[in-house]
């Protein structure tokens, strides 16, 4: 099989390690990267001095809050550190699927203070970013059988990821912030 049938995305010459295209060129993988660690700043931001009644406001019973919000971003860079050093370090890793409505309905996001959160958020991401800006462009190729969408999943795919996980959940933040004014 030529191995250049197995790595999705644009084939850059200047990426080409011999038969091999990696996933995503330079240039893209630095702009995840500068997206994921500007990420624990804004989000930081968005929830510095909220009150309790809007930190825990929630729209309906099944959406969550932003303390259940800011847990999620906290156990979500725990998941990003070990799915990429799966990828990194094991030979035929597989993810593990999750449930993120599960974890926050019982790992007590809600009795957490959003600083401990917030803080854990920002190491771990620090801690995850230091360790991608190591790496050398054809590690991004190394990749994880994820169950949940049936194929591997690579480095590449994980950092897009992370790059725009925590915009995605700043957006839901201040909507949230946005609709707990109105009540």
């Amino acid at each position: 099989m030529n191995p250049s049938k197995q790595c999705a995305g644009p084939k850059s010459v200047d990426w080409q390690i011999a038969e091999w295209v990696l996933p995503m060129t330079e240039t893209e993988f630095k702009k995840h990267l500068d997206a994921a660690e500007k990420s624990p700043k804004e989000i930081a931001a968005a929830v510095s001095g909220l009150s309790e009644k809007v930190l825990r406001y929630k729209p309906s019973p099944e959406k969550w809050c932003v303390l259940e919000v800011l847990g999620h971003l906290a156990d979500a860079e725990i998941i990003y550190g070990y799915r990429v050093r799966q990828m990194l370090a094991d030979t035929k890793a597989a993810i593990a699927p999750l449930d993120p409505d599960a974890w926050a309905r019982h790992l007590n996001y809600l009795d957490s203070p959003p600083s401990e959160l917030v803080a854990f958020y920002g190491l771990g991401r620090h801690h995850n970013l230091r360790l991608l800006r190591s790496l050398k462009l054809s590690d991004l190729s190394k990749s994880a059988f994820h169950p949940e969408l049936q194929r591997d999943m690579t480095v590449a795919d994980l950092v897009e990821r992370m790059g725009g996980h925590g915009a995605s959940h700043l957006q839901q933040i201040e909507k949230l912030k946005a609709a707990a004014s109105k009540t």
